[in-house]
């Protein structure tokens, strides 16, 4: 019987090999088909956003270990027609924060602070308020501090260079907005006096903390402090979208957001930080279970804590002059959706959303490329006017040199564009209008279409 099985074996080896060699190439075809895909599916969704401007730069999914797609769209530099790669180099933003949450708990473990410290166990000559407001309180946005980038100066003193203790002296001295750890507000000077705190225990500058302690361990390379005058090979321009069309960003100096958001990175460098967050590479279990615990409105240690597609998943946006950035994590399907744009101010909340519904096999909306036509401008006159959305809340039709604006109460002018006679729609973010007329031909209302919403308002003026 053995021999019968030998002779039988040996007999058709030539058909198990061929046959094996055959489901070997369907599995490897399978996985290149489901790669080609996945590509061909986000290259559907990202062109209409790059065709109206609403999109450049670099995406990586991955899934368990296994990137599935890193590719650079758009241009690091419309200038020169550089395009942008997996190894371009974009402003994080806020994403920052995440690190400098990090290397406090690094800290931490070290014994070199508690989380639980008041503040002014490191700024003893802050005001009486430091005895409350506790290193917890800074990671979590609940202190109650207000943030200097929401003053009315900002825009002016972000462009000159300013020390840790100047930018601390801009709102240190100003009342709380709240008991703190009574309530959650977004607040960047909370950050920047967590790098200053980073700098007073580790005797190092905040930048080469976190190079010997995380960057470097992880072997994130393309990662770092982000100075203007420095050389950086890859570095991508940031841009915004105005009436024209992409404009170059305004300058900051980036010694303003320091610990806040003043890092650089790549797409895939933040693929590695993502695979690390996984393992105690960094920091004990117990450190990270602090990291990602939700506080209030489920804001941990740097990173916004919730669920989407019935999944639990932890995230984080950036923005920062000329760019817009953002990391999702699946963490029970080891998913990993990494979107970095170099124009302000996109919709990167809502991309990084699709993209992972693509891979989820949810459903997601392609964005509508809208053209606008050519029309005779003399009916813009008859949109001039005041439509009241809601109390206390107007939004303002002018006209100007035969084109058409809209600005709502608090926000800027943008033009709008006409896809017929009465519907237009804004190039800055996707938004429409659809002016409503009378029996008479005169026009009662208008509609303002954004994030899936219909809301009327009524003309008063």
């Amino acid at each position: 019987m053995k021999s019968s099985l030998k002779y039988f074996v040996e007999g058709h080896i030539k058909e198990i090999t061929i046959l094996f060699i055959t489901l070997f190439l369907i599995l490897a075809l399978s996985m290149v088909s489901f790669s080609q895909t996945l590509e061909e599916k986000v290259d559907e969704y990202i062109n209409p956003h790059i065709q109206m401007e609403k999109f450049s730069g670099s995406i990586l999914i991955a899934q368990k270990g296994e990137i599935l797609l890193s590719k650079g769209y758009g241009m690091a530099n419309y200038e020169h027609n550089v395009p942008n790669t997996p190894h371009t180099k974009f402003r994080m933003g806020s994403l920052s924060k995440q690190f400098t949450a990090m290397a406090i708990m690094q800290l931490e473990e070290k014994g070199l602070l508690n989380v639980e410290d008041p503040i002014i166990k490191y700024f003893p000559d802050y005001p009486e308020t430091g005895k409350i407001i506790t290193i917890h309180h800074l990671l979590t946005h609940t202190s109650g501090i207000p943030s200097f980038t929401g003053f009315p100066d900002f825009q002016k003193t972000s462009m000159m260079p300013s020390s840790l203790e100047e930018t601390i002296a801009r709102f240190k001295d100003k009342a709380l907005e709240f008991a703190p750890g009574e309530k959650y507000n977004y607040s960047n000077s909370g950050y920047i006096l967590l790098g200053a705190i980073i700098e007073k225990v580790s005797g190092q500058s905040y930048e080469m903390f976190l190079k010997e302690n995380i960057f470097q361990p992880l072997k994130m390379v393309n990662t770092g402090y982000d100075h203007h005058n420095t050389i950086l090979k890859d570095r991508a321009a940031g841009y915004f979208l105005g009436n024209e069309g992409l404009n170059n960003a305004a300058y900051t100096d980036m010694s303003i957001p320091h610990a806040a958001g003043s890092l650089y990175t790549t797409a895939e460098d933040l693929y590695l930080w993502d695979r690390a967050l996984y393992t105690e590479k960094l920091v004990k279990e117990s450190s990270l279970d602090k990291i990602f615990t939700p506080f209030m409105e489920n804001y941990g240690y740097g990173w916004e804590i919730g669920d989407s597609f019935n999944r639990k998943v932890v995230a984080h946006s950036g923005g920062i002059n000329g760019f817009t950035t953002r990391i999702v994590r699946y963490l029970d399907d080891e998913v990993c959706v990494i979107v970095l744009i170099n124009i302000e101010g996109m919709g990167v909340g809502d991309i990084a959303g699709d993209l992972a519904a693509i891979v989820f096999g949810e459903k997601y909306e392609i964005l509508q490329v809208r053209l606008p036509i050519e029309m005779d401008t003399r009916i813009y006159d008859s949109y001039i006017g005041e439509y009241e959305l809601m109390s206390d809340f107007i939004v303002t039709i002018t006209t100007e040199n035969n084109r058409i604006f809209a600005q709502a109460t608090g926000q800027n002018m943008f033009e709008i564009y006409p896809e017929s006679e009465i519907k237009f729609f804004l190039k800055a973010f996707d938004a429409q209008l659809t002016f409503i007329k009378n029996e008479q031909g005169k026009v009662t209302e208008l509609i303002m279409h954004q994030a899936g919403k219909d809301m009327p308002a009524k003309k008063i003026k």
